[in-house]
């Protein structure tokens, strides 16, 4: 059959028309290489394309350090790339108020500056600030505030601190202050969330058998200075 061997050749039906289709071994081999390599290519350039979304600073119209956005007073700044630091920053009495301009330094110089409340523990990633171990509605003594799951038996109020997971992207997760409630969703204020994405972000919120869900899978819960 025009030279081709037999062991190497296989045949597949097409259609009505009794058609047929020779396919050597090594070429369907080929092909499901080049198709392996093709999605691998494109599995690593999503990769790469999230990382320098979240990583690299776009905008020229921002420098490190420039005021964004603010509430009761207290400013957000730009940080570029989410792991920018530049520095700790520290209140005048030496309360750690965290590395600049990190999310978790928002959180807490906002604490500190409009609700004058400082955590017995200052240190720790974003995601550290809620602990698993702790009930719904029972005291976080490291942060000392009343700390509330996600779903929980409180409905969240402007001014709780909510606290993100990590992802596999991001593990040290992310904190931010929620700055307007509504039956229906919850705005946060955020700072470091990336270099395009911005300072308020709004969330859907339900009430469903007595407790309170904020719908985003990544949200812990709140804590609360109460």
């Amino acid at each position: 059959m025009f030279g081709i061997n037999r062991e190497y050749v296989s045949f597949l039906r097409k259609s009505d028309y009794s058609r047929y289709i020779i396919w050597t071994t090594p070429l369907k081999y080929q092909v499901m290489k080049f198709r392996l390599i093709f999605l691998s290519f494109i599995f690593l350039s999503a990769v790469a394309g999230f990382w320098s979304f979240k990583n690299l600073g776009f905008r020229n119209d921002f420098k490190i350090g420039h005021p964004v956005d603010s509430l009761n007073g207290v400013k957000v700044y730009y940080n570029g790339s989410i792991s920018n630091v530049s520095g700790r920053n520290l209140a005048p009495d030496g309360y750690n108020l965290g590395l600049k301009y990190q999310c978790v330094e928002f959180v807490k110089r906002y604490y500190y500056e409009y609700l004058h409340h400082k955590m017995p523990d200052s240190y720790g990633h974003a995601v550290d600030f809620f602990d698993k171990q702790i009930q719904d509605g029972k005291k976080n003594s490291r942060r000392n505030l009343t700390q509330y799951s996600n779903p929980g038996k409180s409905k969240p109020a402007v001014n709780d601190l909510i606290v993100f997971a990590g992802t596999t992207f991001n593990p040290y997760g992310h904190v931010a202050i929620i700055s307007n409630v509504t039956d229906e969703a919850i705005e946060i204020i955020q700072q470091n969330p990336g270099p395009l994405a911005k300072s308020r972000v709004t969330y859907a919120l339900s009430e469903k058998e007595g407790k309170w869900f904020i719908e985003n899978d990544l949200v812990l819960g709140w804590l609360r200075n109460q």
